[in-house]
């Protein structure tokens, strides 16, 4: 197991370097010019020889008449700067942002935090309806219940998230005013303590978790539902009956921890996207998460707040892989990852 992990992390390291080569390369084909930007609001106030002066100044600091390969090597911590040292994302530091005038890592904390904290909620209490739910309807293919479920589940599975947001804002906040329907705090309050802040908070987040878990319930269902129907169909399930063991060893020692495998990809992977964040759900509630964030630096084109972003995805990607691999071999004894 120690070699494999050791051997899939040096391909991770090379997958990553390609990656954030033609993810670096791809954006500075697009046409802007990070010195134009930085001195644009002094433009006015400069004579034009001034101004070109400065220009080509902030250019020679900034690196930015190099050519492409050694800004990459600069930008990734492997070139030394114009000042003389490493100082890149190999160093922690991931660039700076035009947009917000401050270092990419300052930027993305408050941002990051939220996102987390948001979607744990959603994905612990999605996985904690979809797993039972997909698990019954399986045992109980065929009945009433389980065909009602299907109906309601690919509803679900067809609406788009945003039309889902949009119907539960009418309901939650116009129709019964139960929940606000934007923002994660209530402007201009003061807190007493932590305490009241974080349950501020968790009154402000709890219309986005629901919508996020009820746009989640149906792929999620029926995929549980289709591997727990394949696994119950086996030879080795009748088997175990005919030995006279209880139907919920059977169920959940036996078919459940097969039909686990297919399964784990989808929960790894989504419970991986808690890091991505939601563009719609974000833009929506307006939410400052990542997804808002990477998409407002789109906008702005602040392609060094963009580009840490993304490498940051790759990242969490990347090891999502390797961590589901090594499940397998958890979950299934039968599958072997140190070859």
């Amino acid at each position: 197991m120690g070699k494999y992990i050791l051997k899939r992390c040096g391909y991770i390291v090379v997958v990553f370097m390609i990656l954030s080569l033609l993810m670096y390369s791809l954006y500075n084909l697009i046409p802007t010019d990070p010195a134009r930007q930085e001195l644009e609001p002094q433009r006015k106030a400069l004579k034009a020889d001034e101004y070109q002066m400065l220009y080509q100044q902030l250019r020679k600091e900034m690196g930015l008449d190099d050519p492409l390969i050694v800004r990459y090597l600069r930008w990734i911590g492997l070139w030394k700067d114009t000042d003389g040292t490493f100082n890149g994302v190999f160093e922690g530091n991931f660039g700076y942002s035009n947009l917000y005038k401050r270092n990419v890592v300052d930027v993305i904390k408050t941002p990051m935090g939220n996102t987390i904290f948001i979607n744990i909620f959603s994905t612990i209490a999605s996985l904690g309806i979809t797993i039972p739910l997909g698990i019954y309807c399986a045992v109980h293919k065929g009945k009433r219940f389980d065909s009602v479920t299907q109906v309601v589940t690919m509803l679900g599975y067809s609406i788009p998230v945003y039309i889902i947001a949009l119907i539960f804002m009418y309901l939650l906040c116009v129709l019964w005013r139960v929940f606000p329907i934007m923002g994660t705090k209530t402007p201009g309050a003061v807190y007493a303590n932590g305490w009241q802040e974080f349950v501020d908070m968790l009154y402000h987040i709890a219309l986005p978790v629901i919508v996020m878990t009820f746009g989640s319930l149906g792929g999620m269902t029926r995929y549980v539902r289709s591997a727990m129907i394949d696994a119950l169909s086996m030879d080795y399930i009748r088997t175990a009956r005919a030995k006279g063991l209880r139907e919920k060893v059977v169920i959940y020692s036996h078919a459940w921890r097969n039909a686990l495998l297919p399964v784990i990809t989808s929960i790894l992977g989504w419970f991986l996207g808690i890091f991505g964040g939601s563009v719609i759900i974000e833009n929506t509630f307006s939410l400052n998460g990542m997804g808002k964030l990477y998409w407002q630096g789109l906008n702005n084109m602040d392609f060094e707040l963009v580009l840490a972003i993304q490498m940051f995805y790759s990242i969490v990607s990347l090891i999502g892989s390797l961590l589901i691999d090594i499940s397998y071999g958890l979950v299934d004894p039968r599958v072997r990852v140190d070859k």
